[in-house]
């Protein structure tokens, strides 16, 4: 059974393009100034805890690359 895509993509109502410095001035979002911004260090309770996610994360990335 086959049907168009017509079928299958929902309505959408129509919206103003609006570019993406213009959402993030409206959101107040601001350039980041320094890579410390973004450090995180209480980011995981200890160090098995980040031992655990970085050894899910490189499986998910072999198993993606298999």
């Amino acid at each position: 059974m086959t049907s168009s895509s017509a079928e299958q993509m929902p309505e959408w109502p129509t919206a103003e393009h609006v570019p993406a410095e213009e959402l993030a001035r409206r959101q107040g979002i601001r350039p980041v100034a320094s890579v410390d911004d973004l450090a995180r260090p209480d980011l995981f309770e200890s160090d098995e805890e980040l031992d655990d996610f970085l050894a899910d994360l490189y499986a998910a990335r072999r198993a993606g690359a298999a």
